[in-house]
């Protein structure tokens, strides 16, 4: 200071009694009129109370930039310009630029996609204007080197003194989560597509065996032995089918895919349909159906089909899990504006822990009876959901393990007063007699169903392929076409299409016929110029209703 002739302002420690203490030295010097130095002047403070303050703060902010650059999510905060103010490694990084080069700089200044950052400064002003956190579950960020991320976010309003010019984001990576999802889902549609395939093969095949089994019955044979034979491989190839129908209506229903065609019909019809479909396996299996008389109507609204198939999925259940000589008891009731359907068994049981899994997918009451007898546990899943889709219930007892089963469903009823009258009516009249060309590039389905179809007077003609089915036409004029979908040159939708666009065919009955039973081609063909959609094996009394009650413009 002497030298200099400058104040003097230094802090400094000192040992005081083994501690350590600082100080802060002031001095200056002073001088006369003249010039002259008189002396040195000054003060020392203690300081220590400041200089620990100083330390403590800064070894918090060291520990706060330690944590919020530690943290995987990206954290940061804006004015409401949108210009950063603070942040972390982790949005650097994003950026591909350092922490001090972000600050005072904006996401638009970095090119990086504008209708994203468009979106970021719409919401963030958002937030500040309106003082509300958000948080958004979803959103997806371009990086600066091009790849996607996908984060979820919680942007916070700082509100200082009634004011609010700030945003605190915190966003966390969830890509590798996104990406998980998203190959469960594309796992989940080859799942799908498998089942579509994996049926559609089995169906081609059962097709044709149908098709024989019902040319066979119609010879009318005296030998027991080979009526015995055509009952089994019937009875064995509708097994089979409706396995394959089970497998596909769970995954349908799992999916929300199951569309309901509802209509309002007397609970007797679906019971009595229900007793017709499971009354051959009941008796197969040497057992007795009990059937309670049904005294009062009860009008339900729902889908018929899907219903009947509740209920002669818990008869089948129930036959499954007997044993020969054994009772299954079907009873209808009513409770108030609910009618309530219970079908007991004298079976097996449920076991306790079993109970309350019984209609969860893959559930077996006792896995050695279910695979001798056939199944895939399935069965009551879809009881269960069709059941709840009609705003129904299903539940199971069993007194225990030897002591049998019941299942009650309850469904809502309509008002008893004016039903509608059935508007289906059978015909009398004798089966016209149609043209008929079958377009299938599986022969044994082509030539079982021409052999099938000749029996009852039809004249018959095939095609292999779209394109010959159409050169076929514009010969034969047939009045009714049966086409299979997967064809191998065009589609069956295409197909369908053109014959529609041809005079000779333009008013002829259409039906697709198809291995697929996925919900999707029955919506294909409702959009397309099918008239109607049969699954594969056909079913020879479907396929003759619907030939019964078709007219022919031309006769």
């Amino acid at each position: 200071m002497l030298l200099t002739g400058k104040p003097y302002d230094i802090e400094h420690r000192l040992v005081i009694d083994q501690k350590i203490k600082w100080v802060r030295e002031l001095a200056e010097l002073e001088y006369d009129k003249q010039g002259s130095l008189l002396g040195a002047f000054g003060t020392t403070e203690d300081i220590t109370d400041v200089k620990s303050s100083q330390e403590a703060l800064q070894q918090e902010r060291t520990f706060l930039r330690q944590v919020i650059d530690t943290v995987p999510s990206v954290i940061f905060v804006k004015d409401r310009y949108g210009r950063f103010l603070l942040c972390n490694e982790a949005l650097a990084q994003s950026y591909g630029a350092s922490m001090e080069n972000l600050i005072g700089m904006k996401e638009d200044d970095f090119n990086i996609n504008t209708v994203e950052v468009a979106h970021f400064e719409r919401v963030d002003l958002e937030a500040i204007n309106t003082r509300k956190s958000l948080f958004i579950p979803e959103v997806k960020v371009t990086h600066a080197d091009g790849s996607l991320h996908w984060y979820n976010t919680v942007k916070i309003p700082l509100i200082e003194e009634d004011s609010c010019n700030k945003l605190l984001v915190v966003a966390t990576d969830i890509t590798e989560r996104k990406r998980a999802e998203e190959a469960l889902l594309m796992a989940d549609r080859r799942k799908d597509e498998f089942l579509a395939m994996l049926a559609h093969e089995l169906r081609n095949p059962l097709a044709p065996i149908r098709n024989a089994v019902e040319f066979l019955k119609l010879q009318q044979t005296t030998d027991s032995k080979q009526a015995w034979g055509l009952n089994v491989i019937n009875r064995q190839v509708n097994h089979i089918a409706r396995l394959l129908d089970d497998l596909l209506d769970v995954a349908r229903i799992l999916h929300g895919k199951i569309t309901l065609k509802s209509e309002r019909f007397e609970l007797a019809e679906i019971v009595n349909t229900a007793i017709e479909t499971s009354r051959p396996l009941i008796e197969q299996s040497g057992q007795v159906l009990i059937v309670s008389n049904i005294i009062t109507p009860q009008w339900i609204e729902g889908d018929r089909v899907r219903l009947a198939q509740v209920l002669s999925n818990l008869l089948n259940n129930a036959t499954k899990y007997t044993g020969e000589g054994g009772k299954i008891m079907l009873n209808v009731t009513r409770e108030g504006s609910t009618a309530v359907i219970e079908i007991r068994d004298t079976g097996i049981g449920i076991p306790a822990a079993t109970l309350p899994h019984i209609f969860d997918l893959f559930i077996q009451a006792d896995d050695s009876l279910a695979h001798s007898q056939g199944g895939l546990g399935i069965g009551l899943t879809l009881v269960r959901r069709l059941t709840e889709m009609h705003g129904g219930t299903v539940s199971a007892a069993s007194p225990g393990i030897g002591k049998g089963s019941s299942f009650v469903v309850k469904l809502p009823t309509l008002p008893d007063s004016s039903p509608q009258e059935s508007t289906t009516s059978i015909s009398a009249l004798p089966m016209p007699k149609f043209r008929i060309l079958i377009v299938d590039d599986y022969a044994d389905v082509t030539e079982s169903l021409t052999m099938l179809l000749e029996i009852y007077g039809h004249e018959l003609k095939s095609a292999d392929c779209g394109v010959k089915a159409i050169e076929c036409a514009q010969v034969f004029s047939p009045q009714v076409v049966l086409i299979d979908i997967g064809l191998p040159d065009m589609n069956g939708y295409e197909v369908a299409k053109r014959l529609r666009q041809l005079p000779v065919t333009q008013d002829a009955l259409l039906i697709a016929l198809s291995g697929y039973g996925m919900a999707v081609g029955r919506e294909l063909s409702q959009s397309s110029e099918f008239n109607h959609y049969l699954l594969k094996p056909l079913e020879l009394e479907k396929l003759l209703t619907i030939l019964n009650a078709f007219q022919h413009p031309s006769g």
